[in-house]
């Protein structure tokens, strides 16, 4: 195997026994397989492609599946990839991913790839989970793309001009971690800045950043897993494990979407939807509207995913305990996510035994 390897369809089907949804299980090789981390896409807009990680090398390399022929399509072949970094251009020409060194675009067509910014001496974001995933984002029109970086004590947002491939440092905090462009907006990020004051949203010159939300001390709040509400300007996050919350980030108001244990909600396109995966107890995938108060979830189908990281199990911010050493690997997390077109939801699953991507349809 190798760069431009095609491998034949690895699609298995098999229905969800509690509500007869049929699953395709896009990958099958036993070795670590997963999407981009849940509020950033797997497809490009057109949905010609499914962009995936896979360790069946043995060490991560980008995939992309073939969705009219199903084939899978070997993009990289290099031993330095930050797996969590990948990011799919909208217009499905390009994938981005960073490395130990700097970023980089993989030409679909060609597999050339290009080196768009050297780190120079920076290095992938630390810390806490989120800011050590290293995920980066690029804007709705694929020119700009903003990546998190550490250097020395500082971490910083860099922004990449995907056109001429200048740079500059948008911001910097003593951590930043998941950072989003709207999705209609190329002129706004959010990002998590340290546990205890966590969203952050900041213009893409890194003029009015600023801290949005602040949490109750009191109540040991974890705020955590937020994504851009498309359409508006909130902003949803996981207030765990209390439910989901939905915050403007020009007023600070704030609302309950939904009363359970959400982890990792996402928002579809239209902006009316989520779909979530949940934890402790794990009562799988559900969906949920937004706009209904404090609405109940719809069960799509069970994930059977190990999901790892008992530091969730406390019920409260575990950092606000002192110094946390936490152990949850990703690939063992499902992470569900929406298709551009909304018809579709991606996930993850280890189940059996190694963490392989999955598809499925809203209809039944």
């Amino acid at each position: 195997m190798g760069k431009g390897t095609v491998l034949p369809s690895e699609s298995q089907r098999f229905s969800d026994p509690e509500t007869g949804r049929v699953i395709r299980q896009v990958t099958h090789h036993p070795s670590i397989h997963h999407h981009p981390f849940y509020y950033i896409p797997a497809y490009d807009d057109a949905m010609q492609w499914l962009f995936f990680v896979s360790h069946r090398t043995g060490t991560p390399q980008l995939f992309a599946e073939h969705r009219e022929t199903e084939e899978l399509l070997q993009l990289t072949e290099r031993d330095d990839i930050n797996e969590w970094s990948l990011h799919p251009s909208h217009d499905g020409n390009h994938l981005y991913f960073t490395t130990t060194t700097g970023g980089w675009r993989v030409e679909l067509a060609s597999l050339r790839e290009e080196c768009l910014i050297d780190f120079a001496g920076a290095k992938k974001s630390s810390g806490m989970v989120g800011a050590g995933m290293g995920t980066t984002t690029l804007s709705h029109d694929d020119r700009w793309w903003a990546i998190p970086v550490r250097r020395n004590s500082i971490s910083q947002l860099l922004v990449v001009d995907t056109h001429t491939l200048e740079s500059k440092v948008a911001c910097e905090n003593d951590s930043i971690g998941h950072p989003q462009f709207h999705p209609q907006d190329s002129n706004l990020i959010r990002y998590g800045g340290p546990y205890d004051r966590r969203i952050w949203v900041t213009h893409r010159d890194g003029t009015e950043n600023r801290l949005i939300y602040d949490r109750d001390v009191s109540k040991k709040e974890w705020i955590v897993h937020e994504c851009w509400r498309p359409h508006t300007r909130e902003i949803l996050t996981t207030n765990w494990p209390h439910g989901v919350m939905a915050i403007h980030i020009d007023t600070g108001a704030w609302r309950w979407v939904t009363r359970f244990n959400a982890w990792h909600p996402m928002v579809d396109p239209s902006g009316k939807t989520m779909i979530t995966d949940t934890k402790t107890p794990d009562i799988g995938l559900q969906r949920f509207a937004i706009e209904c108060s404090e609405t109940s979830p719809t069960p799509l189908c069970q994930s059977n995913a190990s999901n790892i990281g008992n530091h969730w199990d406390i019920g409260h911010c575990p950092y606000d305990d002192g110094p946390v050493d936490v152990y949850a690997p990703q690939h063992t997390h499902p992470h569900p996510n929406f298709s551009p077109d909304g018809n579709l939801f991606i996930f993850t699953s280890d189940a059996s035994g190694f963490a392989q991507l999955c598809e499925a349809t809203f209809e039944i």
